[in-house]
């Protein structure tokens, strides 16, 4: 099966309930109507009701049983939700009247929503700009237990004809966390190593990424790639990772034969862990637009419960495929 294929059953098993904040955009929609046609989660679509209803009616449908329509003004739980926002944000000054405004808003009612437990996962950024979808979901549902660092991912899905090895792949950090530190690109690989699991459910195999492979260079850049693959195996010594290693001694098994002999990996590496967000994003857009990959993301991980952010160049296909990941986190979530 293919990987993408793979991913939509999965989520159509779970059935869990996803929050699309931006429900008036005519993608959002689009989404939301061939996420139901597949079965892929329950839904919920945020904004002005009768502007909802009319993108339907322009696409020549009706919401159906599996789709709800939470307009912020009307409401009838908006009050309780700006009561849960209130207590969320008192220590920082918030008052009650402003808690009330702010639960009107379309990003913070979704949240909120998933944070009060009657969602499972929320969806936004065809819109609004991934630092407005962050910021909401690290002030309302927060980081999870014993999460130091909120970072991203893309899940890269290899399926053409062309592609010589397929299958599903993660780019990290790739969306969110501009210059890691030693001690944040190990989170950032440990997590993404769980987020291949709970997503594919194949083992992960962690590359830690760099223009060096085994001491071929000498930089600062390089010496922090090594002290975090140090780190990352130290706090999870049964999880398969190498670094430093430049992609193709990553990637193509010949090249990891010449290159990193004892490599644990064997040139076949579902994660990769960038050493910086500017190399990070510019792979996957290379991957994505030479290559042919379909990229799933930004998908961000860390936090108590799924949120995750669209790209505002976003397709109704790209939104179908994101509330599937979220559907599969938020089952993973438990």
């Amino acid at each position: 099966m293919k990987p993408l294929e793979m991913l939509l059953k999965n989520a159509a098993r779970s059935q869990k309930k996803i929050v699309l904040s931006e429900g008036s955009d005519p993608r959002v929609v689009q989404a939301a109507i061939e996420a139901r046609k597949q079965g892929i989660a329950r839904i919920v679509l945020v904004g002005p009701e009768r502007v909802i209803r009319a993108q339907y009616a322009a696409a020549h449908a009706s919401p159906d049983d599996g789709v709800e329509i939470h307009d912020p003004a009307t409401s009838p739980i908006l009050g309780e939700l700006a009561r849960a926002y209130y207590d969320k944000r008192k220590h920082k000054g918030l008052s009650p009247d402003q808690a009330a405004r702010a639960a009107g808003s379309p990003h913070i009612y979704a949240a909120l929503l998933v944070a009060t437990g009657q969602a499972d996962g929320t969806v936004g950024g065809a819109v609004a700009t991934t630092a407005e979808i962050v910021r909401t979901a690290l002030q309302v549902i927060g980081p999870g237990p014993g999460s130091t660092l909120v970072s991203s991912f893309f899940l890269m899905l290899l399926c053409q004809s062309h592609h010589k090895k397929k299958g599903a792949h993660i780019f990290a950090d790739s969306g969110l966390v501009v210059d890691p530190t030693a001690h944040e690109m190990a989170r950032i690989a440990l997590a993404s190593a769980a987020s291949f699991s709970a997503l594919t459910g194949e083992v992960p195999r962690v590359a830690m990424l760099s223009f060096s492979t085994r001491g071929s260079a000498a930089h600062d850049a390089v010496s922090k790639v090594v002290t975090a693959t140090e780190i990352a195996k130290r706090e999870a010594p049964d999880l398969a990772i190498d670094g430093e290693l430049q992609f193709d001694a990553a990637f193509v098994p010949d090249v990891a034969s010449a290159k990193a002999t004892d490599s644990p990996l064997h040139g076949d590496a579902n994660v990769f862990v960038f050493p910086n967000l500017e190399s990070g994003n510019i792979a996957y857009k290379i991957a994505q637009r030479i290559g042919g990959a379909v990229a799933v993301g930004p998908i961000l991980q860390g936090l108590a419960k799924p949120a995750n952010d669209l790209s505002r160049g976003c397709s109704a296909e790209d939104v179908v495929h994101m509330i599937a990941v979220t559907a599969a986190q938020a089952e993973h979530a438990g």
